[in-house]
């Protein structure tokens, strides 16, 4: 037993939380805001990501011919967008930790590269196959 007392679930919670209902939204709001901000300015994959978002989500509804198409040809960009927001997040936790090389530190790091890497092979083979599949 710790000498603050026994371990309950509202003392283990972190108080760093905050609060719950409609403030606990608008805090979670807001810290959004915050990494998306954070990303576009700091991430240049990110931006260069968003660009092509920006691009591809109207291509999709257009070239898509049912709604699954349309789904299924955005939803591989929006991936990729999330996962670049997790790959970053990912960086700048290990740098934070600590500037130094190391092995764990360099997995850490080519394991989000990977992710992203994966993303990005998904959106050609989705876009690719449709697309040959519509036009040839």
């Amino acid at each position: 037993m710790a000498a603050h007392g026994p371990q309950t679930p509202d003392n283990l919670r972190n108080k760093l939380k905050g609060r719950s209902g409609l403030r606990r939204l608008w805090n979670a709001c807001r810290y959004s805001r915050d990494g998306f901000t954070a990303a576009w300015r700091d991430e240049q994959a990110f931006r260069q990501i968003v660009w092509g978002c920006l691009a591809g989500l109207p291509l999709a509804c257009w070239l898509g011919q049912a709604w699954g198409d349309r789904v299924l040809l955005a939803l591989v960009l929006v991936v990729a967008l999330l996962v670049e927001l997790l790959n970053s997040a990912i960086e700048n936790v290990v740098d934070r930790i600590s500037p130094e090389l190391h092995p764990l530190s360099k997995k850490a790091k080519d394991m989000g590269s990977a992710a992203q890497f994966t993303a990005q092979i998904c959106i050609l083979v989705v876009w690719g196959t449709y697309l040959i599949g519509r036009f040839f």
